[in-house]
């Protein structure tokens, strides 16, 4: 009995603790509240929405554009089976950042109705506007030296928020063994009851410490700071964003008429952003990279610059990506590549298991590529010449099936987690690959499989044959001397 009444009063207690805990208001004055609220859980949301701010910003810089000029798009891959025209990839490359920076404005637009400013509430209208005149009324486009203070601030917010996730989770999983513990005491067992109490007594005090540091952590990161706050932050890095894209492109002609200079390393002397008669005339150490796809951008009085963007990112019809079988090759060609390079291990079962994976357009053209083949492969010259052809291929084709399921498992993954780490292109991947093309591939590496697998088996088998004559030779002459 004395063991259950110190337990309900235990329980009693850490209850009424956690209540005052929730209802009490934070003593700091650190960082003054406004009527409109704080960001409170949303924090981890918008600490995402600024990791990916941060990616674009950095993939932007002088060093990125001169790599996707220089080696994304000179991928022999991409040149194979997506396009050898470097304006419709460079078209590519920018499209998919203004996607990718769509997708995080219109989740910071849905957050900005909760700000107190009405200018932030309508930032929605406001980065349409930007986007399709140049029209910046609140002068959110940021000179080098704002951009660079602004990030680090943003990336001390990202630091905190992330450690107040991990701390939020560790005390939950502290207030959850408590709980278990207390549920699991048996009233019966007393010759237990000083140790129960002791376990107790140190998690309850764990688990107090943990929550002050969860509150030095919420005044630290992006929990208690303002709606306006955070909002004002994101629109800033979304415009000049967009801005450094339109510029580092040369997307001048109609959108916007005036644009800042390269925010690059190559500007970072100017203490404004100067707008330019002449966009393209500006000095970058990277380009400015001009493709006359997106000079085709003209005629935004019937359509609007995000609308003609999705459609230029809108896959051709002769692609992977329209048929959506790219995520689907990219696997097929990966298992290929594994049993070209362990031939001898693939059994019967995996071939079977790969000609299932293959659409019905592959197994016709490979069923007309082996017809006519002979049953024997015991040609050591011919296997080696497959190997050195599937190699080649090989060398162009898989790493845009690797990028494939990297840059969808990264999307996948970041759902899941506050940090963006997504380098590849889409234009690296099979997305818009040929499917022709891409099919002809495939089924060349089929065949060159086929012969090298029967190949290996033979020698296999040829070898065993003969070790077991040699081993009933030797057997047979031991038997003739006894």
């Amino acid at each position: 009995m004395a063991l259950e009444t110190w337990l309900i009063k235990v329980k009693t207690a850490i209850s009424h603790s956690f209540d005052a805990v929730r209802t009490t208001p934070p003593t700091t004055k650190l960082v003054p509240k406004k009527s409109g609220g704080t960001v409170g859980v949303l924090a981890f949301e918008i600490a995402g929405l600024m990791s990916k701010l941060l990616h674009l910003w950095q993939s932007l810089s002088d060093k990125n554009i001169i790599r996707v000029r220089n080696d994304s798009i000179s991928l022999e891959g991409v040149r194979k089976i997506v396009s050898n025209d470097e304006a419709f990839l460079l078209g590519l490359a920018c499209a998919e950042m203004v996607e990718n920076l769509r997708h995080v404005a219109k989740s910071v637009s849905r957050i900005s109705k909760r700000c107190e400013d009405s200018y932030l509430r309508s930032f929605e209208n406001l980065f349409d506007n930007f986007a399709n005149s140049g029209y910046d009324p609140h002068g959110w486009v940021l000179n080098w030296k704002e951009v660079e203070a602004k990030n680090k601030k943003i990336d001390r917010y990202l630091t905190s928020t992330v450690n107040l996730y991990r701390e939020m989770d560790e005390l939950s999983v502290m207030e959850n063994g408590l709980r278990k513990l207390l549920q699991s005491s048996n009233k019966n067992d007393v010759h237990d009851a000083s140790i129960k109490e002791q376990k107790v007594i140190d998690l309850q005090q764990k688990i107090l410490w943990q929550k002050q540091e969860v509150k030095y952590l919420k005044e630290r990161s992006l929990w208690n700071r303002s709606f306006d706050t955070v909002i004002t932050m994101l629109a800033r890095s979304i415009f000049t964003i967009l801005a450094r894209i339109k510029l580092v492109f040369g997307i001048g002609h109609g959108f916007p008429s005036s644009l800042p200079r390269s925010l690059s390393a190559s500007a970072s002397a100017s203490a404004t952003v100067h707008p330019s008669e002449n966009p393209n005339s500006c000095n970058f150490v990277s380009g400015p990279l001009k493709s006359p796809n997106l000079e085709q951008k003209k005629d935004h009085h019937a359509h609007t610059f995000f609308e003609l963007n999705s459609k230029f990112l809108k896959p051709p019809p002769t692609t992977l990506g329209a048929a959506a079988l790219a995520l689907h090759y990219a696997n097929l060609i990966i298992v290929i590549e594994k049993m070209i390079k362990s031939p001898q291990l693939v059994g019967l079962d995996a071939r079977d298991d790969v000609y299932g994976m293959l659409p019905d357009s592959i197994r016709s053209s490979l069923r007309a590529r082996l017809k006519g083949v002979g049953f024997s492969a015991s040609d050591p010259v011919l296997a080696g010449e497959w190997r050195e052809a599937l190699g080649r291929i090989l060398g162009w084709l898989s790493p845009l099936a690797h990028n494939m399921i990297k840059w969808q498992s990264e999307r996948s993954f970041e759902q899941q987690n506050l940090v963006e780490k997504t380098n590849v292109l889409l234009l690296q991947t099979l997305y818009f690959a040929n499917k022709e093309k891409t099919e002809a591939a495939i089924t060349e590496l089929l065949v060159g499989l086929n012969y090298i697998w029967r190949f290996e088996r033979e020698m296999n088998a040829k070898a065993l044959f003969e070790s077991s004559n040699y081993f009933n030779g030797s057997s047979l002459n031991l038997q003739n001397s006894s």
